[in-house]
């Protein structure tokens, strides 16, 4: 075949390739032009209904039998306080008691003027933590919220006992969770209906829904939505709230 006619033909062929990009590259770029992405807000206010809390107390000793014979006696003491402030059985329990070995740090100068450390033997400790949850529960959720401040009154029966932070959770996130999205899809479609007929357009078929992170923080704080998600346990009086994405093709 003639060099000529192979060459025409490879250029001609380039030519209808190169007509080919730059057409499709056109009409998705008009595609991308005909649509409108917008973003709506689900949000809402609520109150904890559940509750979890707790606190540890430990006795020390030079011998594992009495360290755990000091940790029994002070189990019963802490018992006899709950039950005092209104606690009955079956509202709360105890952990199983856990041993540690106490060494304390001895320096001695030599001769030479040096410092020498030691680390010696001082006992062991006993630790055994208390429970108490609540859920769906709001007197006992109330009991339990009414103690945490008294247990400093522990300390005058001699119990070294250590509170912990009361954590409050939702029984029903799943169903909250719908809620917002919900919420927050018909914002977006309102949002995308006032922007199109302002421009005197009209909305068309959804194309793409997507979802924010699922935020939860404490009512009215200022905290900036985080990447991988807020879960505030923290504070009984909460916030959630989710952000949806729609884009929509215009007719």
């Amino acid at each position: 075949m003639n060099t000529n006619i192979i060459r025409s033909l490879i250029i001609g062929a380039a030519i209808v390739i190169t007509a080919f990009v730059l057409g499709s590259s056109f009409k998705n770029r008009n595609l991308k032009q005909d649509t409108i992405s917008v973003t709506g807000l689900g949000s809402k206010d609520f109150i904890s209904d559940e509750i979890s809390w707790g606190g540890s107390f430990d006795a020390s000793a030079m011998d594992a039998k009495e360290a755990y014979n000091l940790i029994s006696q002070d189990k019963e003491k802490v018992k006899a306080f709950f039950y005092s402030k209104g606690f009955k059985a079956g509202e709360f329990a105890f952990g199983g008691v856990n041993f540690s070995r106490s060494y304390r740090t001895v320096t001695t100068k030599e001769a030479d003027g040096s410092e020498k450390s030691e680390d010696i033997f001082d006992g062991y400790k006993a630790t055994q933590s208390v429970f108490f949850r609540a859920k769906k529960n709001p007197a006992l959720m109330k009991k339990i919220e009414s103690v945490i401040d008294k247990t400093a009154e522990l300390i005058n029966n001699g119990v070294q006992f250590e509170p912990s932070s009361a954590q409050y959770t939702y029984s029903d996130l799943s169903s909250l969770k719908h809620s917002l999205i919900e919420q927050g899809s018909k914002d977006a479609k309102e949002r995308a209906e006032k922007i199109v007929k302002s421009a005197d357009g009209d909305l068309g078929k959804l194309k793409d829904a997507s979802m924010g992170v699922f935020q939860i923080t404490a009512k009215g704080s200022t905290d900036e939505d985080s990447y991988g998600g807020n879960f505030d346990t923290s504070s009984k009086e909460k916030s959630a709230r989710i952000t949806v994405r729609l884009t929509y093709n215009l007719d």
